[in-house]
């Protein structure tokens, strides 16, 4: 039994290992985030919410020869990109990663509300990673509507923009950490997640 390390590389890229075994999430290309350096990332396995240049370019990954099981459990739910099922921007797909007593979800690019039985599969988390921008996600008030709903022991906000990187047309961090009275703000990009880690929202920066 050990620890579940999340480290955030920008936008909604995120690593997540446990037990020297790890799966990058929604790895973005060169050039496709305005302000983020290029990735170059080591991993065991490569999962993606969707094929969008900025979510979906597995090759920012190398994968490692097998030296390890995997210990997560990998669970998938199929949304929608936009409130019009699709039409707009296509599907989407929430990752939910189980190992050891640990439960994340990686919500991706959702932009529409979820069905009572998705909303079910979403309980019990430990960490929800959840797009917080708006235009082209749900927006901080529909996150933070979410996270109350499912009221996760950890949330770390992403796809949001700041003074230095993310689309001019997203919402900034502060538009979601406004409506929470229990941000801790990290300076560094990793986070341990144990079972002692207090419910909070979690800023993670980029370093």
């Amino acid at each position: 039994m050990g620890n579940l390390l999340i480290t955030w590389h920008g936008h909604s890229c995120f690593s997540v290992s446990y037990n020297n075994y790890s799966i990058v999430l929604d790895p973005y290309a060169p050039g496709s985030v305005p302000g983020l350096a290029p990735l170059s990332l080591t991993a065991n396995r490569v999962l993606c919410s969707h094929e969008h240049s900025d979510h979906g370019f597995t090759e920012a990954v190398s994968l490692k020869e097998p030296q390890a099981s995997n210990p997560f459990n990998i669970l998938k739910i199929d949304t929608y990109h936009d409130d019009a099922k699709g039409t707009l921007r296509g599907t989407n797909r929430i990752h939910i990663l189980e190992a050891g007593d640990f439960r994340i979800a990686h919500m991706g690019d959702l932009g529409c509300a979820l069905t009572n039985q998705q909303m079910d599969q979403l309980k019990h988390l430990d960490a929800i990673l959840i797009p917080v921008g708006g235009y082209y996600t749900i927006d901080a008030a529909q996150a933070k509507a979410l996270v109350m709903a499912l009221s996760p022991r950890v949330v770390i906000p992403m796809h949001y923009r700041s003074d230095t990187f993310g689309y001019p047309v997203i919402g900034r961090l502060e538009e979601y950490t406004s409506h929470c009275n229990d941000v801790v703000t990290y300076d560094t990009n990793t986070l341990v997640l144990d079972k002692l880690l207090k419910n909070q929202t979690a800023v993670l920066t980029l370093t």
